[in-house]
């Protein structure tokens, strides 16, 4: 099958080699820890070899335990990094991780309005290098942040940018028409795609998630398959719910998804752009 999950965190308690970045404590870390072959004891009976790791806040610019988890399973993983945009060259220490084999680069807003949270020289040079060296922003948001994001897509078309989580519609249980119609409307920038993710915690948050189908539908018909890429966010998927809940609603309950749109969106779409030849 050779799945591939294009969000997954990984962390340790090893905290003298991997250090926690303030604010956060060890009472914030919920598991305690959970290690890539923990993670794989999940995935693999799913079918799924190959993962993205996305850096854990709990670190913030420290990627350290991302990028020696890749080392350690060279080819099963890939990676997305944190990097400080507020820094004078954000885009220098983006080339130094792509060596390292991160593919992207997760922002989110901060403290500024809604509006202006793209705002500054540094998410402009962020943009700028992953339109020049094909490396993915990936915005963690809600429906609210798009219409900034997508002024920021029309200054950098070339850009790849990867929205987590349905922009996280129905995170608040009422999936609405108008945030469906604000994500769906950003499949006018080309360069834009969209992780199918972290069901548990969207609409009903119920397994078999079937309440998300229409948004789903929505959402593929307006990017395409191609543009469409399945994650879990473990840890987080399997606290209260299984892995094979989250993958099997992509693989055998969506009846307009056609065997090649599966394929595409289960592995082709991450594979073409977190794990190129």
């Amino acid at each position: 099958m050779n799945y591939i999950d294009a969000h997954v965190h990984v962390w340790t308690d090893q905290f003298d080699r991997y250090p926690l970045s303030p604010p956060f404590q060890e009472s914030d870390m919920n598991p305690r820890t959970f290690y890539p072959e923990e993670l794989l004891a999940h995935a693999e009976p799913s079918g799924v070899d190959r993962i993205v790791l996305i850096q854990m806040s709990y670190y913030q610019f420290d990627n350290t335990y991302m990028l020696d988890v890749m080392d350690e399973y060279p080819g099963v993983f890939s990676g997305i990094a944190i990097v400080d945009w507020e820094a004078e060259r954000p885009d220098e220490t983006m080339l130094e991780l792509a060596e390292k084999g991160v593919r992207g680069f997760r922002i989110y807003p901060t403290d500024k309005p809604i509006e202006n949270w793209l705002d500054g020289p540094g998410f402009d040079r962020m943009f700028a290098t992953g339109a020049a060296h094909n490396l993915a922003i990936c915005p963690l948001i809600d429906p609210d942040a798009l219409p900034a994001l997508s002024v920021k897509c029309d200054q950098f078309p070339d850009t790849p940018v990867i929205i987590d989580h349905l922009a996280r519609i129905g995170e608040d249980q009422r999936i609405r028409d108008p945030h469906i119609d604000q994500l769906c409307a950003m499949a006018k920038h080309t360069n834009v795609m969209v992780k199918v993710s972290a069901f548990y915690a969207l609409g009903e948050k119920v397994p078999p998630y079937d309440d998300l189908k229409p948004l789903i539908r929505h959402v593929y018909d307006a990017f395409g398959a191609e543009r469409l890429m399945w994650a879990s966010d473990c840890p987080f998927q399997v606290v209260d719910h299984t892995y094979e809940d989250s993958i099997a609603l992509i693989r055998d309950r969506l009846d307009f998804l056609s065997d090649a749109d599966k394929e595409q969106i289960l592995r082709k779409t991450a594979e073409d752009f977190f794990f190129p030849v």
